[in-house]
């Protein structure tokens, strides 16, 4: 998913409960839909679910260091698609991979340009 916009909805700081409205765009489609926050143990863990969208998802985070110094973090996303969306989950699940994949190489060069 390529995420063009996100606003949160609920005042500072990020807390457990918070709401997050997202824009993305998918397989050639627009998909809006606001996650909560569910749980949040800062520099470990960040798990959020769908509040409103096209189908139920959650997404967890999770970050722990490595052996060369670095953190590794890991990216998971779960989700039961309904309708249509029963029929093309294996494609559609090909498609967030690589989508991920580029979100995630993009942030990364992000940080570490940030950082120097």
């Amino acid at each position: 998913m390529n995420i063009s916009s996100v606003v949160i909805k609920t005042p500072p700081p990020v807390a457990v409960g918070s709401r997050m409205a997202f824009v993305a765009h998918f397989l050639g489609r627009r998909i809006a839909y606001t996650y909560e926050v569910r749980e949040l143990l800062e520099g470990e863990r960040f798990v959020m679910s769908t509040a409103e969208g096209p189908f139920p998802m959650e997404t967890t985070y999770t970050w722990s260091d490595t052996a060369s110094g670095g953190t590794r973090m890991t990216l998971r996303n779960q989700g039961e698609p309904t309708g249509f969306g029963q029929l093309a989950a294996p494609m559609m699940a090909r498609a967030m991979r690589r989508a991920n994949l580029k979100d995630l190489r993009t942030l990364k060069r992000l940080l570490e340009n940030a950082a120097t």
